[in-house]
């Protein structure tokens, strides 16, 4: 492996809570460092879709997850090597508290495990605005919990004066842990939130980019980049060989054409897959269900991942032509590969709206929030899966479907009950759990097979 790229700097941006301001920070310090001319890699650890929309919109690479629960933390040094390729400098941002992570599973996905995989130091972001000298305690509570755990600096954010950071610093001067930058309190940046979190940057880009330039200002005037460069130099060489989708030559030279719903009703997917799938053979074409009234040409398989359909259901259920499409798709038995907002547009209604009508199911928006990880076994043969074929899964969803008779199960799932979920039919998957392919290379070769074959 190339020395450089195993030693590449990087960082990782932690807090001790939600709510601190790592997603301000980190955005914010992807595009300082961008527009000083480095290319910055951009990552975020867990599943979320949505800031690493904003990470790729600072950076202007595609933003890319680490989630040791999904892949399994053997997986995390190599897809983040992968995303690193090129880049003079890498930026993690963390989920949740630092040491928080997959429930009732210890350190396993959290921002903490990440960092000792990636050997890299953290930057810890602490909202100051309520406390003076017990940040000391904090700061010296975090960075000594776990010794394998670098906590490289701190920035302080949401300090309200000069007398306060002056408070804030004093306390800090006998922690050994140095501030790296100190951000005042100000106007939030304009990232609206909704029922799953930030809005996503396909659905307000324009706002997105005042955003994304708002943040790195805040970055730039508080915080010491060079110290911050610094301290990304210093993250220890790693042994692991960069992640690699295996590749299989197409057959006849011909690529079967996968068509990738996308869009601002479709905005959840993960990198990697659309690569697996095009070093699988595939032709990789995305479509927008929102605009595009047919599918691409030649189309033999189709994916629909995570997404807010459920915000843009007339818009949805107004594109008959394209419903109608997908369809006829499914009926003749072409692969189809459904996650969570997808499984929604192949209902047949959706708060009462038209959808595709692929399975006899409905679905609503419901007040309940269904988070969590998911381990689950495949129930029988699919175009994604062999029975017996064991995955990890994400599921995140204000949405309850309530099926008809027919389609088999997808998954059977053990946690927090032991449950069947989703739904297989003639050559559909569809499903609430979103899955990391990368964890199970063989999901994207078995899918474009079928897509030759079918």
């Amino acid at each position: 492996m190339n020395a450089a790229l195993s030693a590449v700097p990087r960082l990782v941006v932690a807090a001790p809570s939600s709510g601190s301001g790592k997603t301000t920070v980190a955005t914010g310090l992807m595009a300082a460092l961008t527009a000083r001319g480095l290319a910055v890699s951009p990552h975020k650890v867990g599943p979320d879709y949505i800031d690493p929309g904003y990470h790729a919109l600072a950076t202007g690479r595609a933003g890319r997850n680490l989630d040791a629960y999904l892949c399994g933390p053997e997986l995390v040094a190599p897809l983040f090597l992968h995303g690193a390729r090129g880049c003079d400098i890498a930026v993690v941002e963390g989920v949740m508290g630092l040491y928080d992570g997959a429930a009732g599973e210890g350190e396993l996905a959290s921002t903490a495990q990440v960092a000792k995989l990636l050997r890299a130091p953290v930057v810890l972001v602490v909202d100051a605005s309520s406390q003076s000298r017990s940040v000391a305690a904090l700061v010296h509570g975090f960075a000594s919990w776990d010794p394998e755990v670098r906590i490289g600096g701190v920035i302080l954010n949401k300090v309200a004066s000069d007398r306060h950071e002056e408070l804030l610093r004093e306390a800090l001067d006998s922690s050994g842990v140095p501030v790296l930058g100190v951000l005042r309190r100000a106007p939030q940046v304009d990232t609206p939130s909704r029922h799953l979190g930030l809005v996503p940057v396909a659905e307000r880009r324009a706002e997105a980019v005042d955003a994304v330039a708002a943040m790195a200002a805040q970055v730039r005037a508080g915080c010491d980049l060079d110290a911050l460069f610094a301290l990304a130099r210093g993250a220890g060489a790693l042994p692991d060989a960069p992640w690699e989708p295996p590749v299989a030559a197409p057959r006849d030279g011909k690529r079967p054409v996968v068509a990738v719903a996308g869009g601002p009703a479709f905005t959840f997917s993960y990198a990697e897959h659309a690569e697996l799938l095009t070093a699988a053979g595939a032709e990789v074409v995305t479509f927008d269900p929102l605009r595009d009234e047919e599918l691409p040409e030649g189309t033999g398989g189709l994916v629909v991942g995570g997404g807010f359909p459920e915000v843009y259901a007339s818009e949805l259920s107004a594109n008959e032509p394209l419903r109608k499409a997908v369809a006829v798709l499914a009926e003749r038995g072409a692969p189809v590969a459904a996650e969570c907002a997808g499984l929604l547009y192949l209902c047949r209604e959706l708060d009462g709206r038209l959808m595709c009508g692929v399975l006899d199911a409905t679905a609503r928006m419901d007040a309940r929030l269904t988070l969590g990880y998911r381990d689950a076994v495949a129930v029988g043969d699919s175009v994604l899966a062999a029975a017996g074929t064991r995955m990890r899964g994400h599921e995140f969803h204000r949405t309850v479907v309530e099926p008809g008779a027919g389609p088999a199960p997808a998954w059977g799932v053990r946690a927090p009950r032991r449950r069947v979920e989703g739904f297989v039919q003639q050559g559909v998957h569809a499903s609430y759990l979103h899955t990391h392919w990368a964890s199970e290379p063989g999901v994207a070769r078995r899918f474009v097979e079928r897509c030759r074959t079918s």
